[in-house]
């Protein structure tokens, strides 16, 4: 039974099978041609004995092992890996099925390789993820074949592996990386030229270009200057460190729009984690804060070792129901919980001005208190809807209806900063550099 289970019968023995019945019917009408049909009937039969024989004599002819790892990271491409191994005396062409986790809805992992005998093969492929949670691997199914490609024997590997989906750690890792060696700009994440600086006094060094020339040292510089040449010493400042920085999640109704497979919601928390990272590598303190119709989980602020492995583990634990939002209980848990002043980076979403409106008494509280940074979303559908040209009289209307959607967005922005409340409308793919680029500039603004 073992061994009928794992025989698999290809498409040209069925092809060769139909072509024998024809042949046979044409040999009804021609005795003549009955006994070459019957001979080439004989030897097809043996070819496939021959070729059960070379695929079942050898136990273990062949082996397979997924590389994946230990954890997914949610909206991007994570590399995965099969590697293949054979142990048969002959060149085998391979089929390779991987079962995937139904979260991806494919059905087209089927790789195809030719492998020698003894030789090892990779094959490598890409997952993208959409959503946070538990990801349930099946087998690796490995069809192994003989030269002649008649039957397929199937060999079972890997049988089931249970995987997490994390927040955007992969872009996390990115912008630490480009952080700690001054390229954040390869990302979209601009240069601010500094208005003023700290008072926090770090060290005196050379002069390089691009410094203010009002941070000159002139009587460093004297003693640096000698007969054939001066050298210009400035002193350096730090940034202001220790800084509370809050990521509010929205975790609303208004969170629930989806845009490349991943919800707004997804969005904010994959720019939260990355955020909360660059903060602690600046030397400021992160901290989380999630709510709907009612308050979810809170991280302390604080730039601990353990910091970035805890908001991971919330963010990564996040789930809604997409309620109603309810401000009035995130400001009172704010004006009870954090009592330093703080930078807060609001992530939500607002459709109209009559939406915002509602909210606007609390976010003005809030302004009062602490540097409030607004982030919502442009809607990228309807831009591409505005930047095509109408061709009839319903497109004209729908662009109209489009265009006053805009317009709201825009005017959400103005009200907002017409009572200091700073603003990021954004595309939700550029999201993340956005943010990174707005907490940039306030810090070296010195506004945190």
């Amino acid at each position: 039974m073992k061994l009928i289970r794992s025989l698999y019968i290809s498409v040209r023995v069925w092809l060769a099978l139909a072509g024998f019945t024809v042949l046979f019917v044409v040999a009804f009408a021609l005795p003549l041609l009955l006994p070459v049909v019957q001979i080439g009937l004989v030897v097809f039969i043996l070819l496939l004995g021959i070729e059960t024989v070379l695929l079942f004599r050898v136990k273990d002819g062949f082996f397979a092992r997924r590389d994946v790892p230990d954890r997914l990271s949610n909206g991007d491409e994570n590399p995965l890996s099969i590697y293949l191994e054979n142990h048969y005396g002959f060149i085998t062409p391979v089929e390779v099925i991987d079962e995937l986790p139904p979260q991806f809805q494919r059905r087209d992992v089927l790789f195809k390789a030719r492998l020698k005998p003894r030789e090892k093969q990779v094959i490598r492929y890409e997952l993208r993820p959409v959503r946070r949670g538990e990801y349930n691997f099946g087998a690796v199914n490995v069809f192994v074949m003989t030269p002649l490609r008649l039957l397929k024997r199937r060999y079972q590997f890997e049988q089931g592996k249970t995987v997490a989906v994390y927040p955007s750690y992969l872009q996390m890792r990115q912008y630490e990386l480009l952080a700690a060696t001054n390229r954040l700009n390869e990302l979209g994440i601009k240069k601010i030229r500094r208005i003023g600086h700290s008072m926090e006094f770090e060290q005196i060094r050379p002069y390089t270009r691009g410094d203010d020339v009002r941070t000159v040292n002139w009587k460093a510089t004297a003693r640096r200057t000698d007969a054939q040449a001066t050298t210009l010493m400035v002193n350096s400042f730090q940034d202001e460190r220790s800084q509370p920085v809050y990521c509010l999640i929205d975790k609303g109704r208004v969170m629930q729009s989806p845009f490349e497979g991943l919800t707004l919601l997804d969005y904010a928390i994959n720019a939260s984690l990355v955020l909360s990272n660059i903060a602690i590598f600046k030397q400021d303190r992160a901290g989380l804060l999630t709510f709907s119709h009612k308050i979810g989980q809170m991280v302390a602020a604080d730039r601990k070792p353990g910091q970035m492995l805890r908001i991971l583990e919330v963010l990564y634990r996040q789930k809604t129901q997409f309620l109603e939002t309810d401000y009035e209980a995130l400001y009172a848990t704010i004006r009870t919980q954090i009592r330093q002043r703080s930078l807060l980076l609001l992530f939500t979403n607002f459709e109209t001005v009559s939406a915002m409106r509602r909210q606007l008494p609390f976010l003005r509280r809030l302004a009062k208190e602490h540097l409030l940074l607004v982030v919502f979303f442009e809607n990228t559908e309807l831009r591409t809807l505005l930047d095509e040209p109408a061709q009839n009289t319903e497109e004209i209307y729908l662009k109209t209806i489009g265009e006053k959607f805009s317009y709201e967005k825009k005017q959400i922005v103005k009200e907002l900063q017409q009572y200091g409340i700073q603003t990021i409308l954004t595309a939700p793919q550029n999201l993340t550099a956005n943010t990174v680029n707005k907490y940039l500039e306030l810090k070296a603004r010195g506004m945190i």
